[in-house]
């Protein structure tokens, strides 16, 4: 997977098109239909796996009446099973998709200008920096939280995820087959339960700060934000480069 997608090639085609105000189409519908089938996903994994670890009281009754926390974890693993399938379409998309599309998993961590730009977003996110700079994809500060938080995070998840569903499944499953050896790797089951909690406590924490500052740039920044990820085009809003 080629990552010939620098902040150089970046900003040279932002000021291209910058001086006619025109639009650039970054996000395919692949990617954005993937962004928002992901993002309902996860905000299931959220809820159903918060109740998982916190079971509501017990109730009176034949268990075959009661069956909330039962439908609870059919709904949870059928999530977990959406998240997975769709991350693997994300990373086929990543090889047959446009050069953004490639981003979200390839750090250029080569680029000097890259690091450089990753401090002056900081230094804009905390409003120590007058102007903000027009970009295509994500910026360099977004660009390595993505894969730093989340595309990480999201791996960690999904492997934990599976692997506990492979423990309830059997050492005889295809499951077990295929994870068991996240168990053995994180010593024991009540770690890798520990990590697989903590994980979503991270990622949920991560979306927050994802939406507020998809909002603030929205705002504050000389490009597009929120509309970019629903039609796909991101638009400037003044003509300097």
């Amino acid at each position: 997977m080629s990552s010939q997608y620098t902040s150089r090639e970046a900003l040279k085609e932002v000021d291209a098109l910058a001086a006619k105000q025109q639009s650039i189409y970054v996000y395919e519908a692949p990617v954005r239909l993937w962004h928002w089938i992901n993002a309902l996903a996860m905000t299931v994994l959220a809820v159903t796996g918060y109740f998982i670890a916190e079971p509501l009281p017990s109730t009176a009754g034949e268990a075959t009446e009661n069956y909330l926390m039962g439908w609870m974890r059919y709904i949870h693993f059928s999530a977990g099973y959406v998240l997975a399938f769709g991350f693997l379409g994300r990373i086929y998309w990543a090889f047959v998709g446009n050069k953004h599309a490639r981003q979200l998993f390839v750090l250029p961590v080569w680029d000097k200008d890259w690091w450089k730009e990753i401090v002056f977003e900081a230094k804009w996110y905390l409003f120590l920096e007058r102007d903000p700079k027009k970009y295509v994809g994500h910026n360099p500060l977004a660009h390595l939280a993505m894969f730093g938080v989340f595309v990480t995070g999201t791996i960690l998840m999904i492997l934990t995820g599976f692997a506990l569903y492979a423990e309830g499944a059997g050492q005889d499953s295809i499951h077990y087959a295929l994870f068991g050896w996240v168990i053995t790797l994180f010593g024991d089951t009540m770690q890798m339960h520990t990590w697989h909690h903590v994980g979503m406590w991270v990622l949920i924490i991560f979306a927050m700060v994802h939406i507020y500052a998809a909002i603030r740039e929205d705002i504050m920044s000389r490009q597009t934000m929120i509309s970019t990820i629903v039609n796909g085009l991101r638009s400037y809003k003044d003509d300097r480069p």
